[in-house]
């Protein structure tokens, strides 16, 4: 299994290069004057040459590419020209809030929809197999920015001072100034890298609860994410549900399944033990396409939610010609691509050890 591990993650490190080069080039081809989108129209011609000068862009691209290689081999992603921040400093601000919002609408999507799948599934052509398929379709059919928006009308407005109102806009209550989960254990970080992966962590609301004891943040957290992550999840839950049951059909139709029900097996035994794990392989496949799918819908989001995450900020940026913030935040969105890929591959694995020895 090691092997297989270590397999996968040689392959992954040209994938990299590559979306590098890609970032790199589509970045600058992108129509407009960077010191224009920063600075202003009003712009003068030496503010623009020092512009230039001062973020490197008066070199030949080659350059700029070797200089920009090297850099990220040391782990400097650059500076944001419009913010005039390390691009490393605003991925640790604002990454949490989008890996949180993934994460739970990508739980919801598989909670909710695996078991809706299996169940449509056994329950072949009666009136849940129906009602399920006619939901997915649903779900799949509507655009988040509107689901984002009609969530939060239902619950925001029309729910508004009853006990099912949820707030439509933000991470916690305003005001709200939770404690740093290694502030809370006394924890001292040696060294700047250390120190930026606590500072990460704890501005995941939820996991800085839990490692802190705080039942009311947690809530307050988890309340502030029904809305969106049930916006981001519901389509790939609509996808997940259709292919978990066509999945499992295709299964159950096999002559081991069949067996296993002339051997007298509790019918619950055959399809949780034999059909549903050689089923998951397609699914678990679908669920890692799936993580693109929630990234691409919490750009959206965010901007309805008043949720400032990597999604939002890409979008600002490249309408800024912010090249260095639009080459950082891409390569880590890529590099959670590859990871997700990678664990899929790991759990393929896991299912089916044919897969381990090709």
């Amino acid at each position: 299994m090691l092997t297989f591990v270590l397999k996968r993650l040689t392959f992954s490190i040209p994938v990299l290069l590559g979306i590098l080069v890609v970032t790199f080039i589509l970045a600058r081809a992108i129509p407009g004057d960077p010191c224009i989108a920063v600075l202003g129209e009003r712009a003068s011609k030496e503010v623009c040459e020092s512009f230039f000068r001062r973020n490197g862009l008066d070199q030949p691209l080659p350059i700029q590419f070797v200089v920009y290689l090297r850099n990220f081999s040391q782990g400097d992603l650059g500076d944001s020209m419009r913010f005039h921040r390390p691009v490393m400093e605003l991925l640790v601000e604002r990454l949490p809030t989008t890996v949180e919002l993934g994460l739970f609408a990508l739980l919801f999507a598989i909670v909710v929809g695996v078991p809706l799948g299996v169940l449509s599934a056994y329950r072949h052509k009666s009136i849940l197999d129906v009602g399920t398929m006619v939901g997915a379709n649903i779900g799949v059919s509507m655009p988040v920015f509107w689901l984002g928006l009609m969530l939060a009308y239902l619950f925001a407005v029309l729910l508004k001072d009853t006990p099912l109102a949820l707030p439509p806009s933000g991470r916690l209550t305003p005001g709200a100034n939770p404690l740093p989960f290694y502030e809370y254990m006394g924890w001292v970080a040696q060294g700047e890298e250390a120190a930026g992966i606590l500072i990460f962590l704890s501005r995941i609301n939820t996991l800085n609860a839990v490692l802190t004891l705080n039942g009311e943040l947690f809530v307050d957290a988890i309340r502030h994410l029904i809305l969106p992550a049930v916006a981001v999840g519901t389509i790939p839950l609509a996808i997940i549900a259709r292919m978990s049951r066509s999945s499992v059909l295709e299964v159950l139709n096999q002559d081991y399944v069949r067996t296993a029900r002339a051997k007298g097996l509790r019918e619950r035994s055959v399809v949780g033990k034999h059909a549903l794990k050689n089923a998951m392989l397609p699914v678990i496949t679908v669920i890692g396409l799936n993580f693109g799918l929630v990234i691409s819908g919490a750009v959206l989001t965010e901007t309805i939610f008043s949720l400032t995450g990597v999604g939002r900020t890409l979008v600002d940026s490249i309408t800024s010609r912010d090249y260095t913030l639009v080459q950082g935040f891409t390569v880590v969105i890529a590099a959670g691509f590859v990871i997700i890929n990678m664990v899929v591959d790991i759990m393929y694995g896991y299912l089916d050890p044919r897969i381990r020895f090709n």
